[in-house]
C-alpha cells in the first residue's frame, strides 16, 4: 500500500443523501429533484434550479432548514472512519459550502472541496461561483500533478471524469442507465463492497 494515494469521493448519493431532493420532497416542488444524475450540464442544471427558487421566494434559509434535517446515508460515517483510518481522503463535490458545513460535521469533518454560492442581503441566491471548471477532474489531475495517486468513487455524470482518470474508479449506488453506458467501471451498491474494492485499489 502506497502513502502517495488519496481516495477521492464525491458526497450527494454516495455519502449523504440529495440535497436538492430532500429539499423538493420538504417543499412540495418535484422540479427540485432534477440531479446531475439527470442533467451532465451542471451550469444548465443550477440556472434551472435558481429560476425555481426565485419563482417560488425560497432562499438560502429555507433549505438550509431542510438540510438540518439530514442525517449521512446509514453505514455511511462507519465507512468513511474506517477508510481515513488506513488511507487519505478527499471529499470532492459540487455542492457548496453553505451546504455542507452541518453534514460534514456528521461525518466526522472530512476534508472536503466544493464551490459556494453568491447570496443576497434577503437570502436570495443570485448565483454561484465554481472552485475551478470541471472541478471533480481538475482536482485529480492536480493531485496526479503533485505526485499523488488517485481512487475515485461517485454516483453521476459528474463523476465520470475524475473515475476515469484515476487508477481505479468506481461508481456506487448509481443509475442502470449509467451501469449500461459505462460498463468498464464496476458498479457496488452497499458500503462493505465499496470498501473491499479500495483497499484491493491502494
Amino acid at each position: 500500500m502506497s502513502d502517495l494515494n488519496v481516495v477521492c469521493l464525491d458526497l450527494e448519493g454516495v455519502l449523504v443523501p440529495e440535497i436538492w431532493i430532500a429539499f423538493a420532497n420538504a417543499t412540495g416542488i418535484p422540479e427540485l429533484k432534477r440531479t446531475t444524475r439527470d442533467e451532465p450540464d451542471y451550469d444548465k442544471l443550477m440556472k434551472y434550479r435558481l429560476g425555481i427558487l426565485k419563482e417560488h421566494h425560497l432562499g438560502l434559509k429555507e433549505i438550509q432548514e431542510t438540510i438540518a434535517t439530514i442525517d449521512p446515508l446509514p453505514g455511511a460515517k462507519e465507512f468513511l472512519d474506517e477508510l481515513r483510518g488506513i488511507t487519505q481522503v478527499i471529499i470532492i463535490s459540487d455542492t457548496f459550502t453553505q451546504f455542507a458545513g452541518p453534514l460534514m460535521e456528521k461525518l466526522g469533518r472530512p476534508t472536503i472541496f466544493c464551490n459556494t454560492l453568491e447570496v443576497a442581503e434577503d437570502g436570495e441566491i443570485t448565483g454561484y461561483r465554481m472552485r475551478c471548471p470541471q472541478s471533480k477532474l481538475t482536482t485529480v489531475n492536480a493531485l496526479h500533478s503533485c505526485g499523488l495517486e488517485t481512487i475515485a468513487s461517485g454516483d453521476s455524470f459528474n463523476d465520470l471524469g475524475m473515475i476515469k482518470a484515476s487508477k481505479a474508479g468506481f461508481l456506487f449506488r448509481t443509475t442502470d442507465q449509467l451501469k449500461k453506458d459505462y460498463p468498464d467501471i464496476p458498479a457496488y451498491e452497499t458500503f462493505p463492497e465499496l470498501l473491499e474494492a479500495i483497499k484491493k485499489a491502494l
